[in-house]
């Protein structure tokens, strides 16, 4: 049964290789391994060593701390914080020039709000009136 913590790197890898747009293979050339083996810690098969994590975190060009932040509780460990969806979207985002990037932003948060108010008004009790 793989340890929570070791579930919580290997999310952070699938989650870093994802945003940077790699293939397992690309990331394992990159760090020094088989895919097989990035595939085994992204499922947490296999535990990452020291050594092999610091290849990883240089080939993603992400600080080692990243595999780790904010994540104080086994229960946060056993989900990745970002999903292929989400990661694709920064990963496109980071394409774009500041203000284009700025424009979506803003698009994308007005359309939630749109979405909270939309959802605010079919939960709430028709005919809003009090009661007799």
């Amino acid at each position: 049964m793989p340890h929570p913590i070791d579930k919580l790197v290997g999310s952070r890898i699938r989650q870093g290789r994802w945003v940077r747009g790699l293939t397992q293979q690309q990331l394992g050339e990159a760090s020094g391994c088989k895919f097989q083996q990035i595939q085994k810690y992204e499922t947490a098969a296999n535990r990452v060593s020291a050594s092999r994590l610091w290849g990883i975190s240089r080939a993603l060009d992400m600080p080692l701390n990243y595999f780790f932040d904010n994540e104080d509780h086994a229960e946060a460990a056993a989900s990745p914080a970002l999903d292929r969806e989400s990661a694709e979207l920064l990963r496109a985002m980071s394409m774009l020039p500041r203000a284009k990037r700025q424009a979506v932003l803003d698009l994308a948060k007005s359309m939630a709000e749109n979405e909270a108010r939309t959802l605010s008004r079919n939960n709430s009790p028709r005919g809003s009136r009090p009661s007799r």
